[in-house]
């Protein structure tokens, strides 16, 4: 088995892709989701995991018949290095655009930091879970992550020209940018770290927060989730945890219980 894979059996596109909805690739890492996003005119990706994931980020854009160095962008949904860990090396090695919110730009770049401290991990690494989560992040390089200083801010316009049409919801709380992003057409929504199904550290699958030493802004981070109140999406697809097939609606009112 990985040393790196919170799996019980090493990781392979084939068990760990799925197409949730026509052209929406929901790839499921080793600790974090990203997403490919395809249609006639070219493809997208969604996050793209920890540093240590981008092989696998190859691995999967390959396994669904496209070529890493055509991406027309990459979107990040927040700056943490479990979504931004291939940025910079696609952004050097295939100049893909990596775009973001305005509001998270500081954070992609590296220029400011809202991610969970040493601190703060460890005063809770006694539990189990938190040791093993913190063992996972350190061996798939969250200590040494190149930020993406080539990254850019998106805007609404360009947005609706790339593959598939996204559209930006910023979901402010887990970081000062953070965003879900909606495939209305598709009747997806991305929904990065805005809430979850899944997570180390979690004792159930479902609709839920990340523990409240992730987010930025803890007291905001769950009524942030009220800027989706009015979405419609039936398919939802986590930073962290399985894809779900349910409305929005249901998983959002099941969240906040």
């Amino acid at each position: 088995m990985s040393k790196r894979s919170e799996h019980s059996s090493p990781w392979h596109p084939f068990s760990r892709v799925s197409e949730t909805a026509p052209g929406v690739f929901f790839v499921e890492g080793p600790a974090s989701n990203w997403i490919i996003v395809r249609d006639e005119t070219g493809y997208i990706l969604i996050d793209s995991g920890y540093p240590e994931d981008s092989a696998l980020v190859r691995k999967s854009i390959e396994h669904v018949g496209l070529k890493p160095s055509a991406a027309k962008a990459m979107l990040i949904t927040h700056g943490h290095v479990d979504h931004t860990g291939s940025a910079a090396l696609f952004s050097r090695t295939f100049g893909t655009p990596v775009l973001c919110s305005p509001e998270e730009l500081p954070h992609v770049q590296g220029h400011e930091k809202h991610q969970v401290t040493l601190g703060q991990v460890l005063i809770r690494a006694w539990r189990p879970k938190v040791l093993r989560w913190m063992k996972h992040a350190i061996a798939a390089g969250s200590l040494s992550a190149t930020p993406a200083t080539a990254a850019q801010a998106w805007t609404a316009e360009q947005l609706a020209g790339l593959p598939g049409s996204p559209e930006a919801i910023l979901v402010p709380g887990h970081t000062p940018g953070n965003v879900a992003i909606l495939f209305r057409a598709a009747g997806v929504i991305v929904t990065g770290d805005s809430f979850i199904t899944g997570h180390p550290l979690s004792r159930h699958t479902g609709p839920q927060m990340l523990h409240p030493m992730y987010h930025s802004e803890p007291a905001t981070a769950l009524s942030a989730t009220h800027a989706l109140d009015s979405v419609e999406a039936s398919v939802i697809l986590p930073g962290h945890g399985p894809a779900l097939a349910m409305p929005l609606g249901d998983a959002l009112a099941s969240l906040r219980r």
